[in-house]
């Protein structure tokens, strides 16, 4: 009983796949996609795993076909920018020969993602000081949040010439 309890938590904390996904895999798709999600060669290990507490064994070969077919079209310049600017981790499943590309726009994309999160929150920061501003009646600690808005103002300022200095720099170079 106890291991059973183990292997289910295993397979929950895991999440490579279900012991029904392990059952009715199509390994090549299943390659394939995993490299489309940006996922390394090493999950083919956590697969294994996952899948031998059903008693299935992935069929490596296919897996493999599929997953090389897949990473030579998710490690695309054109991926890497999209993947960056949706503020998505990179796990490092580019080969050495095909990575730069990718990095390189990746890095720019997740340059402007970050500028683009950071003027958000400062945003976010001046809006609730405004409302505390407006709800404040003592005069001196309305002044104090004017004084906490007026340096917001120039933090948010310098926030927008950041996303907009990161935005160029990955226009310019595509």
């Amino acid at each position: 009983m106890q291991s059973l309890r183990h292997a289910a938590v295993v397979l929950a904390g895991c999440a490579a796949m279900s012991v029904e996904e392990c059952r009715s895999a199509d390994w090549g798709e299943q390659g394939m996609r995993d490299a489309l999600n940006g996922y390394s060669r090493s999950r083919l290990a956590d697969i294994r795993e996952a899948c031998a507490e059903a008693g299935v064994r992935p069929n490596e070969s296919l897996y493999l076909n599929g997953w090389n077919a897949g990473i030579t079209r998710f490690c695309t310049p054109e991926n890497g920018e999209r993947w960056g600017r949706d503020g998505r981790s990179y796990q490092n499943a580019c080969p050495p020969q095909i990575e730069a590309g990718f990095l390189g726009r990746y890095q720019a994309g997740r340059r402007v993602y970050d500028a683009e999160q950071n003027l958000k929150r400062l945003q976010r920061e001046q809006d609730d000081l405004q409302q505390q501003l407006r709800r404040e009646k003592d005069e001196a600690r309305r002044k104090r949040l004017r004084d906490n808005l007026r340096d917001l103002d120039q933090r948010v300022s310098r926030a927008r010439d950041d996303l907009d200095r990161a935005e160029w720099r990955l226009r310019t170079s595509r």
